[in-house]
């Protein structure tokens, strides 16, 4: 409104001038359109632009400036702009994740999920601890997992008491997710929001064959209420047994193995406890996380459980290579523990 009333005020200005001046009354023309102009485009209009624009943003996470651009292009149509957006991003983030490709990503998270009989522990790198903080690398993350839970549950097979699957990040890529889409094109998208590599770098996939079998699972910083999906920059998942007349300790028992970073469960009749309490490595022989007074073999006696797999991730920590002779498994084929 202040713009108008200069407007107006300068037109008036110059009027009687322009009877005599004809660069004077260009100048007037001139100024009469450009009143018109300011007249036609109301602050309701700018209300309304500005509020498409606000959500927009919002909704996507993606820069003021592209979504401006988005909704001009598309006439202010939200849905049309936003999936010009996605599009935009997916393209752009293919491009950066090739460019990006060498650049370290040793940040991120480790998520799980898991049921009593199945259970998913994922690993997603980015350059930065500022990125895995960001909502878009949290959802991310949890799309992989789901991904995985939900391969554990519909596409793992064998006998054994136990069935797990080591995934890398191909096989991670291939895998879809529940709107369809692979999660190599979900990590393109991501890439392309944020400017930022990213890698989905491994997975673990089991699934218990019988009901005498339990799977647990933990992640450091653990949330404040026990779930069956949490992120944090430590995972476990454990396979055990235990009767039902006990106190399950699963979860607590992935919390110690978490802290402690065991390299073995341990056999009592062929290891033995390291001189120094502090150096041990053995799960069975050290002293229990959640009460030192007492050993895990001790613990794990007191409530008639069995320990039959486990493994633990730390978020950017170095992988030992394969050993050589084995081959990566497709997809379609999975690893039975006996």
């Amino acid at each position: 409104m202040k713009l108008m009333v200069e407007s107006y005020s300068k037109v008036i200005h110059i009027w009687p001038e322009s009877n005599t001046n004809p660069s004077k009354l260009h100048d007037y023309i001139a100024m009469i359109f450009q009143l018109v102009r300011r007249f036609h485009f109301t602050p309701v209009c700018r209300a309304a632009e500005s509020s498409l624009l606000a959500k927009l943003r919002k909704k996507t996470g993606y820069t003021i400036a592209n979504c401006k651009k988005a909704l001009e292009m598309h006439n202010n149509d939200p849905d049309k702009a936003e999936v010009w957006l996605n599009e935009q991003a997916q393209a752009m983030g293919w491009a950066k994740a090739t460019k990006l490709a060498g650049r370290a990503a040793a940040q991120g998270l480790v998520a799980v999920k898991y049921d009593r009989t199945h259970g998913a522990l994922v690993e997603l790198n980015c350059e930065t601890d500022f990125v895995a903080k960001n909502d878009k690398f949290q959802k991310m993350i949890e799309d992989a997992t789901i991904a995985c839970f939900k391969f554990a549950h519909t596409h793992m097979q064998g006998k054994g008491p136990i069935t797990k699957m080591e995934l890398d990040s191909e096989q991670l890529a291939n895998l879809s997710t529940e709107n369809g889409k692979k999660l190599s094109e979900m990590l393109a998208l991501f890439i392309g929001s944020v400017g930022e590599n990213a890698i989905l770098r491994r997975a673990e996939c089991w699934k218990a064959n019988n009901d005498s079998i339990r799977i647990a699972g933990y992640t450091h910083p653990a949330p404040a209420a026990p779930t069956e999906y949490s992120a944090g920059k430590y995972g476990a998942l454990l396979a055990y047994k235990q009767g039902d007349d006990t106190i399950d300790v699963g979860r607590q028992l992935c919390q110690h193995i978490v802290g402690m970073n065991p390299k073995k469960i341990g056999n009592k009749e062929k290891d033995h406890p390291a001189k120094n309490v502090d150096d041990e490595t053995t799960l069975i022989f050290q002293e229990y996380l959640l009460d030192p007074s007492y050993t895990v073999e001790e613990v794990l006696d007191q409530n008639k459980v069995e320990i039959l797999e486990y493994k633990r991730f730390s978020c950017g920590e170095a992988i030992e290579n394969n050993l050589p002779g084995i081959e990566k498994q497709p997809l379609d084929t999975v690893q039975t523990l006996q």
